[in-house]
């Protein structure tokens, strides 16, 4: 990277015309809204266009205002095709260039000034190579913060520079192993973490791109290791789609799952510094409408709970306690209507109970049919003259034992009712889970039943449970018997998961009911598998996802953030913890080894080594990566000695001291980390040597790891 590059002035030049354009666009947006606000009255028609109108521009303004991220970063010269539609390479007057940034801007002519990263004709600005320059003279990158150029790298393809410039600062594009535009990159890779994750768009490499520019058709798998970027790249992946397919994308909608309420805080800025600001990012208890989980660490499953409802039979003993509770009756319902009565025979309610399950593929909305054959069966009792059902609903509805007879053969539900019911009930258990699995197991999802089910604090386990139950149950009927459609499951035309790998059959199942076409982008690695069904392979995964098309596996070997030593310590622990796995290569060495702290009290080894950081680094953010029962005690140490910190919660990472329960860094990355008892991380669960793995390479820049107890075998 050259910060004194000819043609430095020129290029910030074009960058400052690139931002007038855009304020230009941004202005007349606004003009636009104005006249539209001015003109309220109209046909419903009229002001239907123009609320649509509205929203467009109000997208188009977000989409303008880009806070603090730079709009250009970077540029292509290409040699222009000729008659044989080739790129007619060789003549340096034919080539023509394109600047590329971050959204596309126009000038008043309507003539291109920067061209949209996702755009076809940005293409080669990511994946040309040495071998393969796709037309190609020369790529250029920026290093610009904000508006301000800071310096220029040049990669240039083919023979001879043909007059495209100085030489100085100038590389040669090498062959398809290296890294493009290298200075750029490392220097983006070293600057200090803000708390948030920041996008890649100006840095994107090729295996990554090629990735993010897959087809939108079916379920495509993202391995990588610590640091190769598998996050970024499918938030960029999403972004790019809803670009490349505004039309229907945009009315289906574009879902991001994350794991957790802090992992979504770190990714919250990546889309909308993409232009992209409507795609939904939620964990999977936000899809669950109407109940209320309990707060993080005061109400768990056990392990062996944990396991039995991810298992994927947990759907047929769904389907088997809505069943139990479709009943006939166990004696005749007898009630007065006139002067005389009316009947409900056993026989006759196991007939309404048998149709009702044939008939109806979703047990609400089969309620207002049995309640209609309930009326029908009674009036055909009645002797005392002709009597319709209407007339005997009429009469007999409201008396208690007729509520409680309907109740009994076919009560309307909700995903938490039949759940409170079921998991309160042990003879309901057995009923629904006896022929499903052993007598052990089903009795782990016993539970004391609450007062009301308004009382229940669901867990994380629950959240697949209550989404089978609902997709078995359907809405409630309404008024008059129909069914609320807004009460349905949502589809989605793409569907992102990240940290896939740590998701239960059952929490697969409920990503996939939420699929319209099959379309995902799923990111994970099997070596950070931590959850309590850990596959061994992607098969085991791809078992529970949208099977409409093949699906694909793609990897990335590179990692690109993790220091080459954190990652050899790191990797010494991924050959036990997952042996076979293919490790990640890193591109860059760090300036310092990971230091190991033995301390005979671990709080005060912890504090001094937080402020040994702080005044070894000139800035940068550190995390204290600690077993979740010690969390609360070292931020209580943190207060007393006066260090100002924050916890990793639904606030994210927003001070430059943050301690962090492992059980939820996964995904995070800073500028330093501080790993707290290592064997109490690695003997902490059945998967405890990956959540090690995991917190051992969240570090961008230092590693440091205190310890009182023994260290675990694979880092002494």
């Amino acid at each position: 990277m050259t910060q004194h590059h000819p043609d430095l002035a020129d290029e910030q030049a074009y960058i400052d015309h690139a931002y007038e354009c855009l304020e230009q666009s941004r202005e007349a947006a606004w003009k636009l809204r104005d006249l539209n606000e001015a003109d309220l009255g109209g046909t419903f028609q009229a002001r239907f266009e123009r609320n649509a109108f509205d929203e467009a521009l109000v997208k188009r303004l977000t989409d303008l205002d880009l806070g603090d991220a730079a709009l250009v970063f970077g540029r292509i010269d290409r040699y222009r095709n000729g008659d044989d539609g080739a790129p007619d390479e060789g003549d340096p007057d034919n080539i023509e260039g394109f600047h590329i940034g971050r959204l596309a801007v126009a000038d008043e002519d309507a003539e291109p000034v920067v061209v949209d990263w996702r755009a076809p004709v940005a293409e080669p600005f990511y994946r040309a190579t040495g071998r393969d320059s796709m037309g190609l003279a020369r790529r250029r990158h920026f290093a610009v913060e904000g508006r301000t150029l800071l310096g220029i790298e040049d990669e240039l393809f083919g023979e001879g520079h043909l007059g495209l410039g100085h030489d100085e600062g100038l590389a040669e594009s090498t062959g398809e192993g290296s890294l493009r535009g290298y200075s750029t990159l490392i220097a983006s890779l070293e600057r200090g973490r803000t708390g948030t994750l920041g996008d890649i768009v100006a840095t994107i490499q090729a295996e990554q791109d090629e990735i993010i520019r897959s087809p939108q058709a079916g379920v495509l798998v993202v391995q990588g290791g610590p640091g190769t970027g598998k996050t970024v790249v499918a938030l960029h992946r999403a972004a790019y789609l809803l670009y490349t397919h505004r039309f229907p994308l945009e009315d289906q909608g574009v879902l991001v799952i994350g794991p957790n309420r802090v992992f979504l805080k770190y990714i919250e800025q990546v889309l909308p510094s993409l232009g992209e600001a409507g795609i939904e990012q939620v964990v999977l208890g936000d899809l669950i409408p109407d109940v209320t989980f309990a707060p993080r660490g005061t109400a768990t499953d056990s392990p062996l709970a944990e396991r039995i409802k991810g298992d994927a039979r947990m759907s047929d003993v769904i389907d088997h306690a809505v069943n139990d509770r479709e009943r006939p009756l166990r004696d005749d319902l007898v009630v007065p209507f006139r002067s005389g009565y009316v009947r409900l025979r056993v026989d006759e309610s196991a007939r309404i109970v048998k149709q009702g399950r044939r008939r109806f593929r979703r047990h609400n909305s089969a309620r207002r049919w049995v309640e209609g054959e309930v009326w029908a069966a009674m009036a055909a009792t009645w002797r005392g003259g002709d009597a319709t059902p209407g007339e005997v609903r009429a009469d007999v509805r409201s008396l208690p034992e007729v509520r409680e007879a309907l109740e009994r053969m076919w009560p309307v539900l909700t995903p938490a009712q039949l759940l409170h019911d079921l998991f309160g009930s042990m003879a309901l258990l057995r009923l629904a889970a006896g022929d499903v699995f052993e007598e052990r197991e089903y009795k782990a999802l016993h539970r004391p039943r609450s007062e009301s089910v308004d009382d229940v604090r669901w867990t994380p386990s629950d959240v697949a449970l209550l989404d089978d139950a609902r997709e078995v149950l359907g809405p409630q009927p309404g008024k008059g018997g129909k069914v609320d459609e807004s009460d349905e499951i949502r589809t989605y035309g793409h569907i992102v998961i990240d940290e896939v790998q740590d998701l239960t059959p059952m929490q697969l199942k409920m990503a996939t009911r939420r699929s319209l076409n099959g379309s995902m982008t799923v990111v994970g690695d099997i070596a950070q598998a931590t959850g309590p069904m850990a596959p061994d392979g992607w098969d085991e995964v791809l078992e529970h996802l949208p099977e409409r098309k093949p699906p694909r596996v793609i990897g990335l070997s590179v990692g690109y953030r993790i220091p080459a030593q954190i990652m050899d310590l790191a990797n010494k622990v991924m050959a036990v913890a997952t042996p076979g796995l293919r490790m990640p290569e890193s591109v860059r060495v760090g300036e310092t080894s990971p230091r190991v702290v033995a301390s005979d009290s671990l709080v005060d080894g912890i504090i001094d080594e937080v402020r040994f950081l702080r005044d070894d680094m000139s800035s940068g953010s550190i995390a204290v990566v600690a077993p979740d029962e010690l969390c609360d005690d070292i931020s209580a140490a943190f207060t007393a000695a006066g260090l100002d910190h924050g916890r990793a919660s639904s606030a994210g990472l927003d001070q430059s001291l943050t301690v962090v329960a492992v059980s939820v860094v996964k995904g995070l990355e800073l500028d330093a980390v501080v790993v707290v008892e290592p064997s109490r991380v690695a003997n902490g669960h059945q998967h405890g040597m990956r959540s090690l793995y995991v917190a051992l390479t969240r570090s961008t820049q230092r590693l440091s790891i205190v310890h009182e107890d023994a260290l675990p075998e694979p880092l002494r």
